[in-house]
């Protein structure tokens, strides 16, 4: 039988996973305002909500996790100002996903596919458009333009009760995808449940969550933010499975997101086992994720990491040079508090003219976010790249487009390019 996977709102006291108590600090990024609570002007003046910020690990299942659940209608609200669809990068990187899953599965044409919390439609559209029958479940208004782009979408929370409704509604699925939401939902066990049943014998479960060795390599401190409840490693989601009665059969490796695993649960057990989980399982061990040593190392380099960016900042400000954020990634919000970078020395983010947090502010610090033509205009000494886990590709089209500034890249080392 499993523990119980459904949080309750505040301190979480043992280990998501596996419920252990045998939990070690990592690192406090103090209270902070839930990343995506952007604020309009006329909120300013008013009280902000923070929550302790704390990141953990387990010590017996290599989990790891905060340690206090916000509520989810307060992360994910109906205005929740994030599409998938409009990033070109992130599109592709998500298609990918039907890809790598139809290949390992060959099912039927207009077999069902389902995805929990699906945004805008973008990972079913490449389901869709390889001959499967969709539906998506999304929470937030989001889901009003997936439907408009002809992506059937419920607009709810996934649960166990809509799990008992959908497959009246709709039939067993043969696949079900989380991408980039399993980390983040803190009822799990409700989750795992309504999975479970709407699921055929033998059907897939397709998640997708950050991955913790790279987040360990790459210094990510940023990707830690309420909405990211959990850090997978491939032993933590293999001991949770378990607990489901899903073998996990094979996995992959993905830079989504600055560094994530997909991995391929099969609803049942005895399947076979592909060797990519034993190999990842082995990389994890010799990397040292199922000891302390690598996560304090971690903690001293990310310390390092702010120190040397707000030090950078502070003498370009001295110097009379003006430095402003790229990009206002959920991330954006854990790094730019927990460093210190208020608007007397990054006076405004820029983000691109399709964004949906346009004329809103950072939650905490109230950094405005505007219309990136306004830096093409100005040409600032400095731009921060807040979406550095995208920072190729993302420079490539600033520099065509005009930008001249140097760009700092904050992480995994702080670098300056000046072209």
């Amino acid at each position: 039988m499993p523990i119980e996977h459904d949080l309750a709102v505040g301190k979480i006291n043992c280990c998501q996973v596996c419920g252990s108590t045998n939990l070690q600090l990592v690192v406090d990024l103090g209270h902070q305002a839930p990343c995506d609570s952007l604020l309009w002007k006329h909120q300013l003046d008013k009280p902000e909500k923070t929550y302790p910020l704390r990141f953990l690990v387990c010590e017996d299942c290599s989990l790891g996790q905060i340690d206090y659940a916000v509520a989810p209608e307060e992360l994910f609200f109906p205005d929740y100002p994030y599409r998938s669809g409009i990033t070109a990068t992130l599109v592709e990187k998500l298609s990918k996903t039907a890809a790598s899953t139809l290949t390992r599965f060959k099912f039927p044409e207009n077999t069902l596919v389902m995805d929990i919390g699906s945004n805008d439609g973008t990972v079913l559209s490449a389901f869709k458009e390889r001959g499967m029958r969709v539906l998506g479940v999304e929470a937030t208004n989001i889901a009003k333009i997936a439907n408009e782009n002809g992506i059937e979408t419920l607009q709810a929370f996934f649960n166990d009760q809509l799990a008992t409704k959908v497959r009246k509604s709709h039939g067993a699925a043969g696949a079900i995808c989380a991408t980039n939401v399993f980390a983040h939902i803190a009822s799990l066990g409700s989750i795992m449940r309504g999975v479970s049943h709407l699921l055929e014998e033998g059907g897939v479960f397709v998640t997708e969550s950050h991955y913790l060795l790279d987040l360990l390599k790459t210094v990510q401190y940023d990707s830690i933010y309420h909405e990211h409840l959990r850090y997978y490693t491939l032993k933590s989601l293999i001991v949770l499975f378990d607990q489901y009665n899903f073998t996990v059969t094979d996995v992959e490796r993905i830079d989504n997101y600055g560094g994530s695993i997909r991995v391929f649960a099969v609803k049942g057990t005895e399947h076979p086992v592909s060797a990519a989980v034993r190999d990842l399982l082995n990389e994890e061990e010799q990397a040292g994720l199922y000891g302390m040593e690598v996560y304090r190392e971690f903690a001293t380099k990310l310390l390092s990491a702010r120190r040397d960016l707000l030090a950078l900042v502070i003498q370009a400000h001295a110097e009379g040079k003006k430095v402003v954020g790229i990009g206002c990634p959920g991330r954006a919000s854990t790094l730019m508090n927990f460093t210190g970078l208020a608007p007397d020395l990054v006076p405004y983010i820029a983000e691109q003219s399709t964004s949906l947090k346009l004329g809103l502010y950072l939650p905490g610090l109230h950094v405005p976010i505007i219309d990136e033509k306004n830096m093409f205009d100005e040409q600032p000494d400095y731009a921060i790249m807040l979406s550095w886990h995208y920072a190729d590709p993302i420079i490539k089209k600033l520099r065509e487009k005009g930008l001249k500034s140097k760009i700092i890249v904050p992480l995994p080392e702080l670098t300056v390019l000046e072209d």
